[in-house]
């Protein structure tokens, strides 16, 4: 039989509802909720286009939001603003139009696609000639 933990004082240790276990009083049996994020190697390309025109000085703020649905990459110029750009990874779309999106400020898809190094080009601008 499976010996109960408890805390110095006496007092016994509640599982975290997550642990696989079924929590204490009659709760019922769930899962944590699913949720769609980039991985390393997206966030990496992400980051890259990103810190290259914030060293433009273009682009100053960002936000990233997770959800059940979709993965967004929020890209400001100001943080008091709407976002001038959206990387979106909406896996619902994977088979049809692309896993990836990037989106304009006034809801234009600019570019979808299965290749986020692909999808990304449309962000980076043509280089520039600078005279010193």
């Amino acid at each position: 039989m499976e010996e109960k933990r408890r805390l110095s004082d006496g007092e016994p240790i509640i599982p975290f509802p997550y642990s696989g276990r079924q929590p204490r009083g009659g709760a019922q049996w769930f899962s944590p909720p699913r949720q769609i994020a980039f991985d390393r190697k997206e966030l990496n390309l992400i980051l890259n286009l990103y810190g290259m025109h914030v060293a433009r000085g273009e682009w100053r703020d960002y936000a990233m939001d997770f959800s059940e649905d979709m993965a967004t990459f929020c890209i400001f110029r100001r943080s008091s603003e709407q976002p001038l750009y959206r990387i979106v990874k909406n896996p619902a779309l994977a088979r049809r139009q692309g896993l990836y999106a990037v989106i304009a400020q006034g809801g234009l898809i600019l570019k979808r696609g299965h290749d986020l190094a692909q999808v990304l080009r449309v962000l980076v601008g043509k280089p520039r000639l600078a005279i010193s």
